[in-house]
């Protein structure tokens, strides 16, 4: 593409987890792509898949920033915040209950809780909202959303109509689903998932046994989760525990769809299309996009393939930047990628090239300037 004006770039990267935001990869990036191509018009737009970071992917697109109080994974207030426009929100199960969210770090596989996030999520409906995209992952417990949805009003009862705990739930002894406490505005609002995870609530692919050890959960609680997701499905919706995505985030995308009528989307497809991302792309030379480690699983509904698939229908060239990459140049062509860096290729050792990331990633900004600008 040729042009009498500067050139102009689209930086659409996703996080580094566990060494940059997906705001600060944009940054160093453009400050490297500026100092070997000065002149250069560059756009920061920082994107997530539904994870940790989704609710600053909107902040970045200038939605409102809404504080709000709440509990975390284990019941200690925390402050958080949401994203919202107009009669939207998007929440960030991370932000409000997410294993960073866990004091100390300490993981608590059969402790942890979802009640904070119906805590948000009611907030949003007091103010309201009507379209709200939950964004899933990162979660830090494994209780199928049953304390979201006791926060928005789900109760169980024994058959003499005694309301249960979560531990009498799971013993086996709820008889009856009482949704007549349900915040009453859930009953016109549309609830979107935003997930690149499409496991089953329950089985060898479910919830417990994929991502429970992630959390935590030795072989004797796995098993005691599982079998706590079983009765729990039984009791609000057991036809909704196969279905693609129930066993995002702990069996929260289980209780949204079961109980909340909420629909699963990519969502990286679902950042992309609430930020207007192609609207960003008109004139646009060169878009950059990446995340922490592009590898296969980097091809199934992760951001910089999402973004990939947008900057190839527009036709304009994408390269991707990762810490590091293990595809081989055919997977990369053939997700729609003219190039990719890893900043491995500067610094092999693991550890340093975390620490240093932002240099790194400013590095390759001027390499990847230098070669397609």
């Amino acid at each position: 593409m040729t042009h009498a004006g500067p050139r102009r770039v689209i930086l659409a990267p996703d996080k580094f987890k566990g060494s940059l935001t997906a705001a600060e990869v944009a940054a160093a990036l453009a400050r490297g792509i500026v100092r070997a191509a000065p002149g250069t018009e560059v756009r920061q737009l920082p994107v997530a898949d539904g994870g940790d970071g989704t609710v600053d992917a909107f902040l970045a697109a200038d939605w409102e920033r809404v504080p709000v109080q709440a509990l975390g994974p284990t019941g200690r207030k925390i402050d958080t915040a949401y994203a919202r426009r107009g009669d939207t929100a998007v929440i960030e199960l991370a932000a409000v209950v997410g294993v960073v969210k866990l004091p100390g770090g300490v993981l608590d596989p059969l402790g942890a809780s979802t009640y904070g996030l119906g805590l948000v999520i009611a907030d949003a409906l007091d103010r309201g909202v009507r379209d709200i995209v939950l964004g899933l992952g990162g979660s830090a417990s494994t209780d199928g959303g049953a304390g979201m949805l006791h926060a928005l009003g789900l109760r169980i009862r024994d058959a003499s109509g005694v309301e249960l705990s979560w531990p009498e739930i799971v013993l086996g002894h709820g008889e009856r689903v009482d949704r007549t406490g349900l915040h009453p505005a859930l009953t016109h609002t549309r609830i979107t998932l935003a997930s690149d995870v499409d496991n089953p609530l329950l089985g060898p692919t479910g919830a417990a046994a994929v991502y429970a050890p992630q959390k935590g959960a030795g072989p004797a609680e796995i098993t005691t989760l599982e079998a706590a997701l079983s009765i729990w499905a039984q009791l609000i919706g057991p036809e909704w525990a196969g279905k693609p995505g129930a066993g995002a985030a702990g069996g929260t995308g289980f209780g949204a769809m079961a109980v909340l009528g909420a629909v699963p989307r990519s969502g990286i497809d679902v950042v992309l299309d609430l930020v207007d991302f192609p609207a960003h792309l008109t004139g646009a030379d060169l878009i950059v996009t990446g995340e922490g480690s592009l590898d296969l699983q980097s091809l199934h509904g992760k951001a910089p393939t999402g973004v990939a698939t947008v900057a190839r229908r527009a036709g304009i060239p994408v390269v991707a930047v990762s810490g590091r990459l293990q595809l081989t140049p055919d997977q990369l062509h053939a997700a729609g990628f003219a190039a990719a860096y890893a900043l491995t290729d500067l610094e092999p050792d693991p550890l340093r090239c975390m620490a240093d990331a932002a240099a790194l990633v400013e590095r390759t900004g001027e390499r990847l300037a230098a070669e397609h600008l």
